[in-house]
């Protein structure tokens, strides 16, 4: 009977204690757990910035869902939802007053890429404006050239604009258009220019070099896009990379954030293509 009464208890306690430390964990994981979203370009280049924290960090997790662009990254941020949104545009008055944080960090170059099949090493931005305005339809290989847009009011759509007049004219006149292709983010738009047939448009470096998809980075009026022609001006199109947080930033998120900005932080963002442009204090 005494035998049967203690393995009873015995069951008991560790039936308790299981349901102590599963009643625990949720909550303990969820400290170690950092959501981060924003730009399509931003969050390629923390790939390898989450992989190298996840190796030096034992526990540490990471949810990036769908990239949700920068102004969707924001209201996420502001909604509670995530810890930290990459962004590649400025912060609005209104997000400020509502508590986001810019931290400056880097810019990286936005490219003019084709699909590896396109004919072409370098780009004048005449013949660019040629293109996008609809004058030349065709590649010198007769292939016909297939204009990848991005949203009107998308980052990468205003930074082309501002290559030249020419160039916003262009441009709008080709949002006019019936029947172009439109891809939502750097990712899909890579992705939609891998696979289309005498396919043009524009990405941020980041996602050409961590994306590895085949694509055909051209020069610009002679100029490759890099880290050093951002930095000595030569290369014309830049596309900023921040953060943004706010004063309820978990501690797990704001370590990530300190590993983002150190020696080591800066080497692998600048290996995924990134101009580092602040210290971020």
């Amino acid at each position: 009977m005494r035998r049967a009464t203690s393995i009873l208890l015995n069951s008991f306690f560790l039936i308790l204690l299981s349901l102590i430390f599963f009643a625990g964990t949720p909550h303990a994981l969820a400290g170690n757990t950092i959501r981060i979203n924003g730009s399509g370009s931003g969050l390629e280049m923390m790939k390898p910035l989450m992989e190298a924290y996840g190796k030096a960090s034992r526990g540490v997790s990471f949810i990036v869902e769908k990239p949700l662009g920068s102004s969707g990254a924001i209201k996420a941020l502001l909604a509670g939802t995530i810890d930290i949104a990459i962004i590649s545009k400025p912060l609005k008055p209104k997000e400020i007053a509502q508590g986001g944080k810019l931290r400056y960090f880097g810019e990286t170059p936005l490219a003019i890429v084709t699909g590896r099949k396109v004919p072409l090493k370098t780009i004048s931005i005449k013949e660019l404006e040629d293109i996008y305005s609809g004058k030349t339809t065709k590649w010198p290989n007769g292939e016909t050239i297939r204009i990848v847009l991005r949203p009107n009011e998308d980052i990468d759509t205003y930074i082309l604009k501002g290559l030249s007049p020419g160039m916003a004219e262009a441009v709008t006149k080709a949002q006019r258009r019936q029947g172009m292709i439109i891809a939502v983010t750097d990712p899909e738009s890579n992705e939609v220019l891998s696979k289309t047939i005498g396919g043009i448009g524009a990405s941020g470096l980041t996602g050409v070099l961590i994306g590895r998809l085949h694509l055909n980075v051209l020069a610009l009026n002679g100029v490759m896009p890099s880290r050093k022609t951002l930095a000595d001006g030569t290369y014309p199109l830049a596309k900023s990379i921040n953060f943004v947080t706010t004063g309820k930033l978990p501690h797990a998120a704001s370590k990530f954030l300190d590993f983002i900005y150190s020696n080591k932080g800066h080497a692998i963002a600048e290996k995924a293509g990134v101009l580092i442009t602040a210290d971020g204090k």
